[in-house]
């Protein structure tokens, strides 16, 4: 069978199965980087030879740019539609140190008020677009800061926004100015295979995967070592955040390892997480948050181990109802949390509590499974923190600190929640606590 013939036929396949195929599906032309003027030498400056090969390559109805071994330094390259780039063992592409070499092709302000949208490789309106190979990238973050006073300009390492049909495979990513890797209203992604290192440079902001107002988006075999969350689903549009599935990942964040929220305002359902091992996490292993309107609802989480983190269920729906992009009106009132199944969680070397469970006054938390789970906790609570009476917060921020780190209860904690199921649920005390194991505060049919 000719090559041509053998590479329509898998894509056939791909589109029957609904599997996003990587650009080179509309022509096998592959360019060799190092043969078309880009220099890896570690210190030329290649943003735009890149650039004119990627834009090369599409205008020719697209292919793959391949890298060799070597380092290609960079500021801001955007990718286009059937554009693949692939890079090779030993070769690493390398962000450039001053902030003038990156571009800002699609400001927005985060949700901490910030502006942000620079991003080392970016792709805007792409279909058919990716990365791939065993090399790296390397956003030299902490040097970039460094660079920099006050640090403005925090490049995103990849950048997804309003793509489709987008493959990131096998790449090491290290080291980026902020989020790790962005996907914002994409449809059609896969990320296979991919490491990920942004713990130890001391920059805030350093999200591992990071999906937002997107739509289905399969994460697979990823090992992840992120300063900010580790694998995190965001709903700063007005539609939700659909269709998500994660499985087979080992996770380990300074804050949370599996988040949904904090940006909650289109919300979130058909969100899926299985088969991963969380470690030496901070603060929450699964925190589902819904606090600016939105609806979560529909969300599987099953088969997870944890080791060293301060909360393993933290669950928040909220009335902070804040807005992310222009033109939109607060939502008017709490959306839902409902519909969410939690089954067969190990934890173990918990730092404060195993479950935290609020909605907030009219607006409760609803109809959450919890099967089979096992949580190993410190105790050595006081009685003075049993006759702890916890405020509501309505519009705070959600985190598992937000009513501090000392709780009423060593176990678990449940307010404003209604349609609560436990079925194999065991929360063991290492040590004597004068605290209950649980407390529940305007709860119904909780069985």
């Amino acid at each position: 069978m000719s090559d041509p013939i053998r590479f329509s036929k898998l894509l056939a396949l791909a589109c029957l199965l609904g599997v996003a195929m990587p650009a080179m599906a509309a022509s096998q032309q592959v360019i060799d980087a190092s043969k078309a003027g880009v220099i890896g030498d570690g210190a030329t400056l290649n943003t735009a030879s890149i650039q004119k090969v990627i834009d090369e390559t599409a205008a020719g109805g697209g292919g793959v740019v391949d890298f060799p071994a070597g380092r290609y330094l960079t500021g801001t390259i955007e990718l286009k539609s059937r554009v693949t780039l692939r890079l090779e063992k030993d070769a690493v592409l390398l962000g450039s140190t001053n902030p003038s070499d990156y571009r800002n092709v699609d400001p927005f302000i985060d949700g901490s008020g910030n502006p942000m949208g620079h991003a080392l490789i970016v792709a805007v309106g792409a279909d058919h677009v990716g990365i791939e190979g065993s090399g790296t990238v390397d956003g030299q973050g902490r040097k970039l800061a460094d660079n920099q006073k006050p640090y403005a300009i925090r490049p995103f390492l990849l950048r997804w926004v309003r793509s489709s049909n987008v493959v990131v495979k096998d790449v090491h990513l290290t080291n980026p100015g902020a989020w790790t890797l962005n996907f914002f209203e994409t449809k059609g992604a896969v990320v296979d295979g991919v490491t990920i290192r942004s713990r130890d440079q001391k920059l805030h902001n350093n999200d591992g995967v990071n999906i937002d107002s997107s739509q289905d988006i399969r994460v697979t075999n990823c090992d992840v070592v992120s300063g900010d969350d580790a694998l995190v689903i965001k709903s700063t549009g007005a539609t939700p955040t659909r269709g998500i599935t994660a499985s087979n990942c080992k996770l380990s964040s300074h804050t949370n390892a599996i988040k949904l929220g904090t940006e909650s305002y289109g919300g979130f359902e058909d969100v899926t997480v299985s088969h991963c091992e969380i470690t030496n996490t901070d603060m929450a292993g699964i925190a589902l948050y819904a606090v600016d309107g939105g609806d979560l609802r529909k969300v599987t989480i099953i088969d997870v181990t944890m080791d060293g983190v301060s909360v393993p269920i933290s669950i928040r729906l909220g009335a902070r109802l804040k807005t992310f992009r222009p033109g939109q009106q607060p939502r008017p009132a709490a959306g839902s949390l409902r519909d969410v199944v939690i089954r067969n969680v190990d934890a173990k070397n918990v730092r404060m509590i195993g479950m935290l469970i609020n909605g907030v006054p009219d607006h409760p938390v609803e109809h959450i499974e919890f099967s089979n789970v096992r949580l190993e906790l410190p105790g050595g609570g006081s009685e003075a923190a049993a006759a702890l009476q916890l405020p509501e917060k309505e519009a705070a921020y959600p985190e598992f600190n937000m009513f501090g780190k000392t709780l009423p209860a060593y176990g678990m904690y449940m307010r404003h929640a209604r349609g609560i199921t436990f079925n194999d649920v065991h929360m063991q005390a290492l040590a004597p606590d004068a605290r209950p194991a649980k407390i529940l505060i305007d709860v119904e049919e909780a069985r």
